[in-house]
């Protein structure tokens, strides 16, 4: 009989947003695959779960699958996480969901943190349909991506880090119109929490005149066509 794989959300910055139910699949799994084992020992000590960890990340991910799959075959219940957040959210986990569902493996996503959520909901922008992007291209197909949204009119939900915001928004801003409103929320969950809202345009001056640390969400207005032709008619005035 086939084991379980679980897919276990962990904390993005409060320790507290750990479930019950999280420590207790943890604990009662045959072993944990782990983004990183020494950040996610501490989270395993600070909850007291022994259970054994095992390397999984974008590097070894496709070597270890079918290894992995042979142990689930076996009736061993694995349990996966990241170093934060829910996996297979622009984290490793898609190909090894992929791998137990071509093999007929239970798999159970248990609910909990994640970032865009939380960033989604305190931008102000329409929530009801929205389009996740995560990170964007770093060199190839970058520009071709962020193109192929510029007429999308659901709300679009981006992941960056704290080095590239500045050339992120740049980019937007240059593609979408630099007035199309944006959020950028960092440091969800943790002691200096924030979220910034205004235009493209703002969000750039912004950051520009301050050092942000912390992973960020960036959450921007989707295409709205009379609002563009809007402003075209008032720049045609001036």
């Amino acid at each position: 009989m086939s084991g379980k794989l679980y897919f276990v959300p962990t904390p993005i910055g409060n320790l507290k947003d750990m479930t019950f139910r999280a420590v207790e699949v943890l604990n009662e799994s045959d072993v944990i695959l782990a983004e990183d084992t020494r950040n996610s020992g501490i989270l395993l000590k600070h909850y007291e779960i022994h259970t054994p960890m095992r390397s999984y990340h974008m590097h070894n991910e496709h070597h270890a699958t079918e290894d992995i799959i042979r142990q689930l075959k076996e009736g061993q219940t694995i349990s996966i996480i990241t170093d934060a957040g829910t996996p297979g959210i622009s984290d490793p986990g898609y190909l090894l969901a992929k791998s137990c569902a071509e093999n007929q493996i239970t798999i159970e996503c248990l609910p909990g943190a994640t970032a865009f959520v939380p960033a989604l909901v305190v931008s102000g922008l329409p929530n009801n349909e929205f389009s996740f992007i995560g990170f964007l291209p770093v060199k190839k197909g970058r520009k071709s991506k962020i193109d192929s949204l510029v007429h999308e009119k659901r709300t679009l939900v981006f992941y960056e880090s704290p080095h590239k915001i500045g050339r992120t928004l740049a980019d937007l801003a240059q593609a979408f119109g630099a007035e199309r409103k944006a959020s950028l929320s960092r440091e969800i969950s943790k002691k200096f929490e924030e979220t910034l809202r205004g235009t493209l345009h703002e969000l750039i001056q912004l950051t520009d005149t301050r050092t942000l640390k912390g992973e960020m969400v960036v959450v921007v207005e989707g295409f709205n066509e009379d609002k563009t032709i809007q402003t075209e008619e008032n720049s045609s005035i001036d």
